[in-house]
């Protein structure tokens, strides 16, 4: 405990010597100076109060729609249906991705079939 106390006081006595150089310095310089408090209370608080560095701000990666997304989001947008031809024309996939399609967003209960190969949303 004694130890940690002229350490302390150490410290306070080589702050004060540091704080009265900055206050020549400043003076060359020419800007005023500011009224020091009590450097042992400053030596405390930096001790004590430590603040983190500011995060960057993450960039947002947009997410590509996946083909399932893309089959959905043109069906949802139809109100009278929308056929396989009109999907693969749309789209630009063959036909076996669209059925694999279709039959993904049926099981997942997103669409029905109004008719043979003509699709609303759910």
């Amino acid at each position: 405990m004694k130890k940690l106390k002229k350490d302390l006081e150490a410290i306070s006595k080589a702050l004060n010597g540091l704080a009265q150089k900055v206050e020549k310095f400043q003076e060359q310089i020419g800007e005023e100076t500011e009224p020091t408090k009590k450097p042992k209370a400053k030596a405390v608080k930096a001790k004590a109060v430590k603040k983190a560095a500011p995060k960057k701000a993450a960039s947002k990666k947009v997410a590509s729609a996946t083909a399932a997304d893309t089959v959905f989001t043109i069906i949802k947008r139809s109100k009278k249906g929308f056929g396989t031809a009109a999907l693969m024309e749309k789209t630009g996939y063959n036909q076996k991705k669209i059925a694999n399609l279709v039959f993904k967003l049926r099981k997942q209960g997103k669409i029905k079939s109004v008719d043979k190969g003509v699709y609303v949303k759910a």
